[in-house]
């Protein structure tokens, strides 16, 4: 993918930790997100490919979700779980021709790719790092479907979390007006020279304030290993099914939802200081113990940090819950754009 990271430079993008920061002016491109659409290249999510007669049949019996009717006009979150019932990734699940694609966060594809590799043993599955053969691409405002759909001369799908594909490309519809696109290496400048002829270019800090303000979380990691799957919503958001089979912390998950022991959730929430994945949030009660941790930050475009949190509910409802410290920034929490029940 050096190639395409090359081209990318050569367009305006300024690097960092290995993701496009910004096209040289970060707080516009900021100001612009809602009222212009945007592209953004997604490079800091990797993806595994899973090929093989029994692939669908091996990850179904590692993920949360129920992946035995998912076909290729249709994407599906799911969450990899340690034997404690706690994520160690979070991810959507593509099905692209005969193999099974999954998009996580960069920075965990190769701890996820390596530990699920160790449970394949004499089943007829392969993983590999795909991450080279799709370029991914993310189009969002009003704009998106009209300019996606007349750039690549595809229908786009209809309704959230469909997809539809051609040989060298396919779509995913993740809201009303947002998109995920991968094309090969080879047709990805073209395609974003037309594209950015059209909508303006952003970084990776615009698309991840976009994910949170929609109330999708990604696991990364410093918050590995942390939250069940209903503290980061994920059976809100369809990520798990719980009439499937077994698989790795599904009794937990399973006495977490019937038995009603979850505590925390995820919340979205605007803080007037800077926030990291990880960081842990107090509030006066209880005393001097974590009432949560920051799922996932970004800078928002009126200033300050917008927050997706899971957070004790009463504390929440109290509205006194501080970033680092009982003295630390309080956050101003806001409705996600789905209901929790």
């Amino acid at each position: 993918m050096s190639s395409w990271i090359d081209f990318l430079i050569s367009r305006g993008a300024t690097l960092e930790s290995g993701a496009v920061a910004h096209f040289g002016d970060a707080a516009g491109e900021l100001s612009a997100v809602g009222a212009q659409t945007v592209i953004a290249d997604l490079s800091h999510y990797g993806l595994i490919a899973f090929s093989g007669d029994e692939a669908k049949e091996f990850l179904h019996g590692q993920v949360t979700n129920d992946l035995r009717g998912l076909r290729d006009d249709t994407a599906v979150f799911a969450g990899y779980l340690s034997a404690k019932g706690r994520m160690l990734a979070n991810f959507l699940v593509m099905q692209h021709g005969a193999e099974l694609l999954v998009m996580l966060p960069a920075s965990l594809r190769e701890s996820v790719q390596k530990r699920l590799s160790m449970f394949i043993l004499r089943s007829k599955v392969r993983a590999r790092d795909a991450s080279g053969e799709w370029v991914r691409l993310g189009v969002s405002g009003p704009l998106a479907a009209s300019v996606l759909g007349e750039t690549l001369g595809m229908a786009l799908p209809a309704s959230r979390m469909a997809m539809t594909h051609r040989d060298d490309a396919f779509v995913l519809r993740l809201g009303e007006d947002r998109f995920d696109a991968f094309v090969r290496p080879d047709a990805a400048p073209a395609l974003w020279e037309k594209l950015a002829s059209r909508v303006r270019p952003v970084g990776a800090p615009v698309w991840d304030w976009l994910l949170i303000n929609a109330g999708i979380p990604a696991v990364l990691p410093p918050t590995q290993d942390h939250f069940v799957p209903q503290m980061a919503n994920m059976e809100v958001l369809g990520g798990v099914s719980f009439t499937k089979g077994c698989y790795p912390g599904q009794e937990i998950v399973a006495r977490s939802q019937y038995l009603g022991k979850v505590k925390r959730r995820l919340f979205l929430a605007h803080l007037d200081a800077e926030a990291h994945p990880g960081d842990e949030l107090f509030a006066p009660d209880p005393a001097d113990q974590s009432a949560g941790m920051v799922a996932n930050a970004a800078p928002a475009p009126g200033g300050g940090w917008d927050v997706l949190a899971v957070a004790l509910a009463p504390s929440v409802e109290a509205g006194e819950v501080h970033l680092k410290s009982r003295d630390g920034a309080r956050l101003a929490f806001r409705p996600l754009p789905y209901p929790v029940a």
